[in-house]
């Protein structure tokens, strides 16, 4: 028998150690998961490790409501809890939220007919299902689904599957409300019953809210008589429970002081780094492009070498952002707790179902800073709840009043863009400190990364991101005046004054902690996250592009022209590249004027550049006007197959060069205006026609 060798003997030990890890599935070596550990998804998923199985999940923790959320942006999510918590609070249903990529969808055809499942559903993009919902619309639309028990459509599997649905679309898009639309007819289509008619919140109108409002109450009358249901007086039922720790310091490394995962507070940064998972980047360039002072626009170059975090030209970048001290300050001092703002705090939810919506043991400076969207709009439904923690008795009216009378809350609240604090200290300016920090949590929106279009070429820069970014101002007048400022936008415009040499920058008299938790963003650096996006150049660089981007919509084809360039300088052949772009004044906020011309001198006559000027003269100049001026050569170039792009305001500019396409393809093809417009529309589904546009 031939002697085993050291190679031999070691190469034995590590396939024992193999064989044995396999069939023990770290049994006993394995070491407990940080739920914080790698990321953090939604605040009332399921749990990692825990059932896929929703119907299991339901008998487990003893529910007969689900209310399923498709969201984006954490605006669904949000409108989700409010229905599961209204349905506890006024019914008694035993209630609870789940993220739509938390289960499967096959056992559907067992729901039992003493169950509801509630589906509140945001359209994204053109029509298309958030990255959340993706799984399930396509399972559940999909053309030979199949179930559990093998029933198909024909089958109607579904007939015992009681369900309510609402969505969150914006109508400046021309898929309005898509997902709500046709998952409610896939369900219906497979047997499912609907109570109540479906709902749609118009966003693009700025009547989502009270859309919701007025679609949730006739539901659930309906609800109610369906399911037989007792309407009792509603109570405020915490989802959390959250206990001051005294016995813990602020300052020890168990305690999160807004550091998004374990791996964050440890202080180490592992990928993938997504929505979940922020990579905290070093901004290794900032300007400003504007050449005004009363207006900011800032060009911003992100570092991303070593994170293994790829782009492709024409995706986005996730900037997560921080609340201003300013606005921390309000609402830590209205509610009482300025004085134990770095009190540290443990929050466990109090229902099976309920995830914390951040890392915890934490404190409430950390909590309000890093994870709470304070400044964002205030709901109609929210103020009512907070009118029984009221001061006094006047200020409890008042919010009764505000909660019950839409145009007096629209008067009051909504025209002015108030916050809650700022509400609170107007109804009122003695503390609040009966109102419990948990309705706060519950009520208050998981502050959300802002998308920003890259503005460079993956294929120029391919460890560097570039953001094109205008600071956010709304002034608001009254006898009150209030100016809203951009989150994230003015902590952008911080950054950079800090790297331009500012020891205490304060935009727009806002500061901020821009060295991060525990110092850890020091330096200039900002956690991100890219978000692919199907806003792409053609494959072939031969072929013609035509791109329309005023403002800031010019970002993307920034770096579409950027790539062509390079591709042209390599000798490639690069097709026809037209840009139409627009400002106020070219000696103001002309982006990236300079560069243009260096894009020229590499691309030739292939590339062409369009301005409009809307504040040069008294006669005022945009975009769909250049584009109608052009239009024999507009028509050529998409008669050669040649893409067409919009980027920026979908509300009006996007809208109006839509229609202004349709003209010119009908006038140059001699058709009717009917016939261009259905042009049009067919190259928005072939996708020869895209848009990366925001309301």
């Amino acid at each position: 028998m031939a002697q085993l060798d050291t190679l031999d003997l070691l190469v034995l030990v590590a396939l024992l150690i193999g064989t044995a890890a396999y069939f023990t599935k770290g049994t006993y070596w394995g070491v407990p998961k940080d739920p914080y550990a790698a990321s953090f998804t939604g605040a009332n998923g399921a749990k990692a490790g825990k059932t896929r199985n929703i119907l299991e999940k339901m008998d487990e923790t003893g529910k007969n409501t689900v209310v399923f959320y498709a969201s984006q942006t954490g605006t669904a999510e949000d409108y989700a809890s409010r229905l599961a918590k209204e349905g506890s609070s006024r019914f008694g249903l035993k209630t609870m939220v789940a993220d739509l990529e938390d289960y499967d969808y096959e056992n559907l055809d067992t729901f039992p007919p003493d169950k509801v499942a509630m589906f509140v559903l945001a359209t994204y993009g053109e029509g298309e299902p958030t990255d959340n919902a993706v799984d399930f619309y396509e399972f559940i639309t999909g053309e030979d689904v199949s179930f559990s028990g093998g029933g198909d459509t024909e089958g109607q599997p579904l007939s015992d599957l009681k369900f309510v649905a609402f969505g969150l679309g914006n109508n400046t898009y021309e898929h309005y409300n898509a997902l709500v639309r046709r998952v409610n007819t896939a369900l219906i289509k497979l047997g499912a019953q609907r109570i109540s008619a479906a709902g749609e919140g118009d966003d693009g109108a700025g009547t989502m809210e009270e859309d919701f409002l007025a679609w949730k109450e006739p539901m659930w009358s309906e609800l109610a008589e369906t399911m037989k249901l007792e309407e009792r007086e509603a109570v405020y039922e915490p989802v959390f429970g959250i206990t001051e720790r005294e016995d813990m310091n602020p300052d020890t490394n168990e305690v999160y002081l807004g550091e998004p995962n374990k791996n964050h507070l440890e202080g180490t940064q592992r990928g993938p780094f997504n929505s979940h998972n922020p990579y905290v980047a070093p901004i290794v360039e900032s300007r400003e492009v504007f050449t005004v002072n009363d207006r900011n626009c800032l060009h911003m170059e992100i570092d991303v070498s070593g994170s293994n975090l790829p782009y492709q030209t024409g995706d986005h970048v996730a900037v997560w952002p921080t609340n201003a001290g300013r606005e921390v300050d309000r609402f830590l001092n209205i509610l009482g707790l300025l004085d134990r703002r770095h009190t540290v705090i443990s929050v466990k939810g109090l229902d099976p179902t309920a995830r914390v919506p951040f890392p915890t043991p934490t404190t409430y400076d950390a909590a309000t800073r890093y994870h709470m969207e304070i400044c964002g709009p205030v709901s109609r439904q929210f103020v009512a709840s907070l009118a029984p923690f009221a001061p006094d008795e006047a200020s409890k009216a008042e919010m009764a009043r505000l909660g019950e009378d839409k145009d007096y809350f629209k008067e009051k609240v909504s025209d002015q863009y108030l916050n809650i604090a700022q509400l609170l200290e107007r109804v009122c300016e003695a503390k609040w400190t009966n109102v419990p920090f948990s309705i706060m949590m519950e009520s208050i929106q998981k502050l959300q990364p802002r998308y920003y279009s890259i503005s460079s070429s993956s294929l120029v820069q391919k460890t560097r991101i570039s953001i094109t970014a205008v600071v956010e101002e709304v002034r608001v007048a009254g006898s009150k005046p209030n100016i809203v400022k951009g989150v994230t936008t003015n902590y952008l415009l911080a950054l950079k004054q800090k790297q331009h040499g500012e020891p205490d920058p304060d935009p727009h008299g806002l500061t901020y902690a821009i060295t991060g938790p525990r110092n850890k963003y020091d330096g200039c650096h900002v956690p991100v996250h890219v978000r692919h996006s199907n806003f792409k150049l053609p494959s072939d660089p031969a072929k013609p592009v035509i791109m329309v981007g005023p403002g800031s919509g010019v970002a993307p084809f920034r770096g579409f022209v950027q790539e062509r360039a390079a591709q042209a300088k390599a000798g490639e052949k690069v097709g026809k590249t037209i840009l139409f772009y627009g400002c106020r004044k070219p000696s103001e906020d002309f982006l990236y004027k300079d560069e243009w011309d260096t894009y020229k001198q590499a691309l030739g006559d292939s590339f062409e550049l369009f301005t409009a000027f809307s504040r040069e003269t008294s006669q005022k100049v945009y975009v769909q006007q250049r584009l109608a001026e052009q239009a024999s050569v507009v028509n050529e170039l998409l008669q050669q197959k040649g893409n067409f792009y919009v980027c920026g305001d979908a509300s009006n500019m996007a809208r109006e060069v839509h229609a202004m396409l349709g003209q010119i393809v009908a006038e140059q093809r001699g058709l009717s205006l009917e016939k261009g417009e259905e042009i049009v529309k067919s190259m928005r589904s072939s996708n020869q026609y895209q848009e990366d546009v925001w309301s």
